[in-house]
């Protein structure tokens, strides 16, 4: 299991379909991870460190977490099927809970959690930034320094 960072998210056009991009923390590969744009606002309040008026699902997880007395201990993105990722919740007592990435990824973000991401994933769906790329890497993110999260919403999205 290598160790990642959350770059951020971004809409990807011309299809308008948001994703979220990871980083290895000791390596050079990034892993990007289409998602849907709930997800996407979700991971973007929490690097941005919004706080909505009403609790978000991840929100309301973070607080059933800590009003149980149980802590989220690591995040695992663990495989990849036909271009769809899975992830892994384990908790402080050993216990696993299938999930979705970008759901992991919000909860990890508003707990401090740690991701991983197994190394088959990132053989299979890694993109390897050389150095003299890394000014591409480098605007991308300016740019999410400057996006925020409504970018996300789409104008029929239900409340």
């Amino acid at each position: 299991m290598r160790e990642m960072d959350v770059v951020g998210v971004r809409v990807e056009m011309p299809s308008n379909q948001p994703i979220v991009l990871l980083r290895e923390v000791t390596g050079e590969r990034y892993l990007p991870i289409w998602i849907g744009a709930v997800e996407a606002t979700a991971i973007a309040f929490a690097q941005q460190g919004v706080t909505p008026p009403r609790p978000l699902t991840h929100d309301l997880m973070r607080d059933v977490l800590a009003a149980t007395g149980q802590r989220l201990d690591e995040v695992r993105i663990v495989d990849m099927q036909d271009g769809i990722f899975f992830a892994q919740l384990v908790f402080d007592g050993g216990a696993e809970v299938g999930a979705r990435p970008s759901d992991s990824i919000a909860l990890a973000l508003r707990t401090g959690t740690r991701i991983v991401c197994a190394e088959a994933v990132l053989e299979e769906a890694g993109l390897a930034v050389p150095a003299e790329q890394e000014d591409e890497v480098e605007r991308f993110r300016e740019f999410l320094d400057h996006v925020s999260p409504d970018d996300f919403e789409s104008p029929d999205s239900p409340e």
